[in-house]
């Protein structure tokens, strides 16, 4: 069983259908093949009818013809109708020549293919005889035009079985477009087996179907495999090519090169790949403006470049084209689609500024100071608000003073001249300026260019001006030591109209230390008192006065004068450091220095002494070595003790000036300086003193013993304030300190104080009762209460236990004179013990 095509034996229902055939020859080439297609008997012009592969003949060819004029072969292999066509009821047939030359002989091969053309029909009828001897069961491809015209339905083939001589054969499909979606477009006559399409196709949707054919007997036999049937669809070039975007914008600058590429279009075609309807030509319809031609656009990539370097911002700053893109490799019968092309001209700096005047004049006062003179104009082409288009203003002459400064309004784009120093009439009366402009950004031709050039003139106007004050600081030199009363040329202010001093009085507005006076008229200065270089106020050796002059309108200027005072050797050198320690562990000396604060000249080298007799204790202890021009070395002698001594040093300048310094030496037993700790007094030559810690610490023992008196006055005095009442039944619960049954009359209880007993005498308790008293054999005792506990002191054999004879005994305990329970040992001291062993505590440590 195969798949077979419709013969002229046919069915009726096949006289509609035509078989075109189409015999290809290769010039100089004698292969040839032939290829039929199925079309319907009436064809449009520019009509898409189906393809053939020519690479098979021929791999290249620069000229293609066909033997029939109604249809035309494109390179691809497309065949396409030049004309309406209505084909009659026979098969039609014509050759296409495949030619890499073009020749004159062209005509006589269009015969010869014209014989050839009835030659292949005799074989094409021989080799149906043949292919219908060998027909199988085995799929042959089949095709279908996308959105045919039908009529529908419309044969595509037949598929047999070599099995139907033996039985009767039923056929069937199944598959997509039969079953499944799209459903019913293909059917097939179960007995011929004739395979029709019911409806157009979309190949955009589907662009091919696998149909699966079955072959049956009656009784269900299956005597032949499934066969897999392949329906292509053909391509139509039914869909427009289409923009990406409607309207495209880009930018390119003015003045660029020839072949800048400005931007890139694109569109896309839903028609089959690699086929000349998706084959897409670019191309520019219209340019706005029309002249003159700027742009071109690349056909096959949609590339658009400048073909001119003539785009000036200036003149035209936005193009607009209309572009068009046509499938079919830009053939007439291609179908296109249009947009839109805007094209921005972007600035660049190449128009330079221009002054509006290339002279200027103006006038102004004189001292007048951070004021607008003139404003200058400029004219820019360049994109306003842009750095090619904003102005810097210089001056580049007449202005070597500094009086003037030019700055740009970022507003008005305007030079601003100003005067920012004032201008003097009398100096000058008229100034001539020089002044360029150019552009923030530089400039497209020459970055070097400078730009536009205008003069201005500055008339300087006269005002009537107050006195002056120059130099504003005037020297002077006095010596420190001349006498009271001496006088000075002092400070001097002159009139710039006359250019004189006459009429013009002085004042004096600052003299720190009061030592001068001035002279009202001339501005001469008088000393009222001692000159001292030496002084606070002076500052490198000048003392300062503020001198205001005025002149009869009341018009002012402030000046200094400026005092040097010359030094005279009136200060004697010393020793700012009069502290010295020496650790006298790790150094047995140390260094000292001295200063001078008259000028070098009265001061360096100086000489060092000891001052002191020759037989003094300093001499002694002490020694001075000489290290240089201002340090000394001093140095003890003979082992002294750690302490503080004082030690007087003489230093004399090199015109003999001197003083003494007395220096506080202090000798420690310490490794680094900052440990040395001396609590000892300030030793002399003369003896010992007391430091001031010592003294500070006799103080604080005075307060401690003061504090300590005040408290037991007050404790006394309270207690005997609340005199406490005993109960009755005292020894209840407690133990009685008594050698008897209960206590004895010489008994006496104390709480909150002290107890005192005389001698041949009762003396009453702070705390006790009346009468409550006792006798130790004319012996002055005393009882200590602390806390709410009894410290009584115990008699045994007829003598008294002192404070650290306490025995026998344990802890008695004895009801207080509140009530509660109290311990006491039963120990008794005497008087002057008690006093033995408070009295230095009271009084503090020893100083």
């Amino acid at each position: 069983m195969a798949a077979a095509r419709p013969t002229g034996s046919a069915s009726g229902a096949l006289c509609w259908q035509l078989l075109l055939t189409l015999a290809i020859l290769t010039f100089a080439c004698d292969a040839c093949k032939t290829v039929t297609l199925h079309v319907p008997s009436k064809l449009d012009a520019v009509k898409y009818i189906g393809r053939v592969n020519l690479k098979e003949c021929f791999k290249s060819a620069n000229l293609i013809h066909s033997s029939d004029p109604d249809f035309q072969i494109l390179e691809d292999g497309s065949v396409y109708t030049t004309n309406a066509i209505l084909l009659s009821s026979a098969k039609r047939s014509f050759t296409i020549l495949l030619s890499n030359t073009e020749t004159q002989e062209e005509k006589k091969i269009l015969v010869l293919l014209e014989q050839q053309t009835k030659v292949l029909r005799k074989r094409r009828s021989q080799e149906k005889v043949l292919i219908r001897a060998k027909r199988r069961w085995a799929p042959i491809p089949c095709s279908v035009s996308e959105n045919s015209l039908g009529p529908f339905p419309l044969f595509l083939q037949q598929i047999q079985s070599d099995t139907a001589q033996n039985y009767t054969i039923y056929y069937s499909i199944s598959g997509p477009g039969v079953d499944k979606e799209p459903l019913n477009l293909f059917y097939v006559e179960r007995d011929t087996g004739n395979l029709f399409c019911t409806r157009p196709v979309d190949r955009e949707m589907y662009p091919s179907f696998e149909l699966v054919a079955f072959a049956t007997t009656k009784d269900g036999y299956t005597p032949e495999y499934p066969l897999t049937l392949l329906i292509r669809i053909e391509d139509e070039n039914d869909n427009f090519p289409i923009f990406t975007e409607t309207t495209y914008i880009f930018n390119v600058t003015e003045n660029c090169r020839v072949g800048t590429t400005v931007g890139q279009v694109c569109a896309t075609d839903k028609d089959e790949p690699d086929t000349l309807h998706t084959r897409l030509m670019y191309s520019i319809i219209e340019q706005l403006p029309a002249s003159p031609t700027l742009f071109f656009m690349q056909p096959a990539t949609g590339v658009i470049t400048t073909t001119s370097s003539r785009l000036d911002r200036e003149v035209t700053d936005k193009y607009q084209l209309k572009i068009k893109v046509q499938d079919m490799d830009g053939q007439y019968f291609g179908l296109q689609t249009t947009a839109t092309c805007i094209i921005n001209i972007g600035d660049v700096n190449d128009n330079l500024p221009t002054f509006n005047r290339l002279s200027y004049e103006v006038s102004v006062e004189e001292n007048r100071v951070d004021v607008e003179i003139l404003r200058v104009a400029v004219t820019d082409k360049d994109l306003i608000n842009t750095a090619n288009w904003r102005a810097n203003y210089t001056i580049l002459k007449g202005n070597e003073n500094g009086n003037f400064k030019i700055v740009t309004d970022p507003k008005t784009n305007e030079g601003v001249l100003c005067v920012v120093k004032p201008l003097n009439y009398e100096e000058k009366q008229e100034m001539t300026l020089q002044i360029s402009v150019v552009n923030e950004a530089p400039n497209f031709a020459s970055s070097r260019s400078t730009g536009s050039m205008a003069t201005v003139t500055v008339r300087v106007k006269n005002q009537d001006e107050g006195p002056e004050c120059r130099p504003a600081v005037q020297i002077v030199r006095i010596k420190e030591n001349v006498p009271v009363s001496t006088k000075d040329i002092g400070y001097k202010a002159h009139d710039p109209e006359t250019n004189s001093s006459s009429g013009i009085r002085y004042e004096k507005l600052s003299d720190p230390e009061g030592w001068v006076s001035v002279d009202e008229n001339s501005g001469s200065i008088t000393i009222l008192r001692s000159l001292d270089r030496e002084a606070k106020t002076i500052r490198n050796g000048i003392y300062n006065i503020t001198i205001l002059a005025s002149d009869e309108g009341k018009r002012t200027c402030t000046g200094t004068l400026g005092i040097i005072l010359e030094d005279v050797n009136d200060n004697g050198p010393f020793i700012p450091e009069r502290t010295v320690i020496m650790c006298k562990t790790v150094m047995s000396s140390a260094e000292i220095v001295a200063v001078d604060p008259d000028e070098p000249t009265h001061g360096p080298p100086f000489d060092f002494s000891l001052e002191g007799v020759s037989d003094s204790e300093v001499l002694r202890m002490w020694r001075l070595t000489k290290m240089n021009d201002t340090a000394a070395r001093l140095s003890y002698l003979n082992d002294p003790q750690f302490g503080r001594y004082t030690v007087p040093v003489r230093v004399a300048d090199r015109l003999g000036q001197s003083l003494v310094t007395q220096l506080d030496v202090m000798l420690c037993d310490c490794v680094t300086r900052s440990d040395c700790k001396i609590p000892s007094p300030l030793r002399t030559a003369k003896g010992l003193m007391l430091g001031k810690w010592a003294v500070l610490a006799i103080l604080l023992g005075i307060a401690l013993l003061f504090c300590v008196l005040f408290t037991l006055v007050c404790g006394a005095t309270g207690a005997a304030k609340k005199p406490k009442v005993f109960p009755d039944d005292l020894a209840q619960q407690n133990l009685i300190v008594s050698n008897t049954e209960a206590p004895g009359d010489d008994k006496v209880y104390s709480t909150n104080g002290f107890t005192t007993h005389t001698a041949g005498g009762f003396t009453q308790g702070i705390c006790s009762t009346p009468g409550s008293g006792v006798k130790n054999g004319g012996q002055e005792t005393i009882e200590m209460v602390k806390g709410g506990q009894t410290i009584e002191s115990c008699q045994e054999a007829g003598h008294h236990h002192t404070l650290g004879s306490c025995k026998g005994g344990g802890q008695h305990t004895l009801d207080s004179c509140r009530g509660g329970q109290v311990e006491a040992d039963n120990c008794r001291y005497a008087y002057s013990d008690w006093y033995t062993y408070t009295q230095p505590r009271l009084e503090g440590p020893a100083v």
